[in-house]
């Protein structure tokens, strides 16, 4: 299904999945009356993120393994954005989350999730095969908790699980011992414990509970959901039409250009558009997969695999809460939801990817090479 990468740093089995995904978004959003406006900002942040993804792509991303400070400074930054919003921040659905300068909104924990990935890339790139030793994972979990802590605070907890699902993903692919796993798991379990306890807000709370009883509060807790599935079950196979998705269109389903557009474009392309939109997304994590088998250096296969986990979490837990399979957390779909800064950063993302393809792919094939440790890469 998929050829040899080249180093020309487009690929097309990445670019035009998610152009595709972003036009399915567009199009859905065209069929709500009245609301047409959110379509036109839609392309134009796409165009600015396509802009931003070919710049960057010109960017050999070895350079910033070498630098000492660069990634630590960014990082930094994007920590001080986060502490910034409790002074500056707009709260948006209970969650101190956003800033707003005027007609531009934007929200820092979706660039601190590049930024996540590429701090721990550096990190472990260097370390990997001393992982064993324990200190090396409490320094990753410290760079991990500080994001992870000030967005639970907000609270956010949606971002928190993408975050959470992006350092364990890096762990495990660094050689992460099974001893390591299951202790993970069991302060895993303290951890929840303790946020449900402590930290969780009564409405967080209300999500769960309607996760477990989706009955028992329709017309409360439960009815965001609960709508979802209904706007799902009504395409049936082969869906309603474009612009016939009644859900959407007479304002039944809450959030359907944002956390809920998969229900909406469910509702008027079936089952079967289902099935092929799940299809792309399905490309472009395998295509991103591949193609860190071909990269020469650790550093880049780590950032290869911690989109997957970021991209992949994003897919997996936003379908999830619109079949009414997970809680609602309020997670976007890539390159679908309607917002301009989750659409940017994952531009930036395919950008990042491009540059690899053009700086940092092996001509040889990666059997070719003896792997430092396995499933994974060869010695940078």
């Amino acid at each position: 299904m998929f050829s040899h990468p080249d180093t020309t740093g487009i690929d097309w089995w990445l670019a035009i999945p998610a152009l595709a995904i972003t036009l399915a978004g567009v199009v859905t959003m065209m069929s709500f009356i009245g609301e047409s406006g959110f379509a036109v900002r839609q392309l134009i942040f796409t165009l600015i993120g396509l802009l931003a993804a070919w710049a960057i792509s010109f960017v050999d991303l070895r350079i910033i393994k070498e630098s000492r400070w660069f990634v630590v400074l960014m990082y930094s930054i994007g920590a001080l954005l986060l502490v910034g919003l409790f002074i500056f921040g707009q709260s948006f659905n209970g969650a101190m989350s956003w800033y707003s300068l005027g007609p531009i909104s934007f929200q820092p924990v979706d660039i601190m999730k590049i930024l996540l990935i590429l701090i721990l890339a550096k990190y472990f790139s260097r370390r990997h095969v001393e992982i064993a030793r324990f200190k090396h994972v409490i320094i990753t979990g410290v760079y991990f908790a500080i994001p992870f802590g000030l967005v639970v605070m907000q609270p956010d907890f949606g971002s928190a699980m993408i975050l959470l699902a992006i350092w364990v993903g890096m762990l495990i692919a660094s050689g992460l011992t099974r001893r390591h796993i299951m202790l993970f798991a069991a302060l895993a379990a303290i951890g929840g414990g303790i946020l449900w306890g402590f930290v969780f807000q009564d409405y967080q709370k209300a999500r769960i509970i309607s996760f477990i009883h989706p009955q028992a509060d329709i017309l409360g807790a439960g009815y965001n959901s609960y709508q979802s599935m209904i706007t799902v079950g009504s395409g049936r196979v082969l869906g309603k039409g474009i612009g016939y998705g009644t859900q959407s269109r007479l304002q039944f389903l809450p959030e359907h250009e944002t956390d809920f557009i998969f229900a909406s474009f469910s509702e008027e392309w079936g089952f079967i558009g289902s099935l092929i939109l799940l299809g792309l997304f399905m490309t472009l994590l395998i295509r991103i997969l591949m193609r860190a088998r071909y990269v020469s250096s650790n550093f880049s296969r780590f950032i290869l695999i911690g989109g997957v986990m970021y991209l992949g979490s994003h897919i997996f837990l936003n379908i999830g809460m619109n079949l009414g399979l997970l809680p609602v957390t309020g997670v976007t779909l890539p390159f679908m939801s309607y917002g301009g800064s989750h659409l940017l950063v994952e531009w930036l993302f395919l950008g990042m990817v491009f540059a690899i393809e053009r700086y940092d792919t092996r001509r040889s094939h990666p059997d070719d090479t003896r792997y430092e440790f396995e499933g994974f890469g060869s010695t940078s």
